[in-house]
């Protein structure tokens, strides 16, 4: 994904991090020490957006690293609209110490590389060459988080959100459950109008195409 033009791929300095699937790329040793060598952060699915890992991923942000995430999850090869995203992206922007600048991307085309159901209804051992990949990347999205913390804070008090995870901390930046809830949101929601604003555009150069 990353071997197009103008972006770092022979510098493991600037290099991206990506959070990857624990049973997925880190289901044996040999897979460990490669995806782990390869910068990425092992993230358990349905492991709750503050869990060990995700905390390595903030650290990363906090070194002024690049961090890649997929939004929405899980692996999806079907030409729909975007899903609600899951929170552990915003969470990371709004925790950083310095807000992230994020931009965002939308692929095409790797659902041929890399099938689901190829054979028997697995994918294929390797990848598959002579595909087409298109990459859409927009346009640089600033988050003004002190501004979106304080609406999260009265829209939380006006709605009298209840609180549902346990788990979670009491309180993270000053803000409790209720808060955190409304500001992800907003986080993801307009990530999720960027991405299908994306998808929407790539859909039409297909058809022009």
């Amino acid at each position: 994904m990353w071997g197009f033009k103008d972006f770092p791929i022979t510098d493991p300095e600037l290099g991206r991090w990506v959070l990857a699937a624990e049973d997925i790329c880190f289901k044996n040793p040999v897979l460990s020490y490669f995806f782990r060598i390869g910068k990425c952060i092992p993230i358990t699915r349905g492991g709750g957006i503050y869990q060990e890992h995700m905390d390595e991923a903030l650290d990363r942000l906090t070194d002024g690293a690049w961090v890649h995430t997929f939004p929405e999850g899980k692996v999806c090869q079907e030409d729909a609209p975007i899903r609600r995203l899951k929170w552990g992206t915003a969470s990371l922007i709004a925790r950083a110490p310095v807000t992230p600048i994020v931009l965002p991307i939308f692929h095409r085309g790797f659902e041929k590389v890399m099938p689901e159901n190829y054979m028997f209804g697995r994918r294929p051992p390797f990848p598959l060459c002579k595909k087409d990949i298109e990459i859409y990347i927009g346009e640089p999205i600033v988050f003004d988080i002190p501004k979106l913390k304080q609406m999260a804070v009265d829209t939380s008090r006006k709605e009298f959100i209840s609180h549902c995870h346990s788990e979670w901390p009491e309180t993270v930046c000053g803000m409790d459950e209720a808060a955190q809830r409304c500001l992800y949101t907003n986080i993801s929601d307009r990530i999720q109008l960027v991405l299908e604003k994306l998808r929407t555009v790539s859909k039409t150069c297909l058809n022009t195409n």
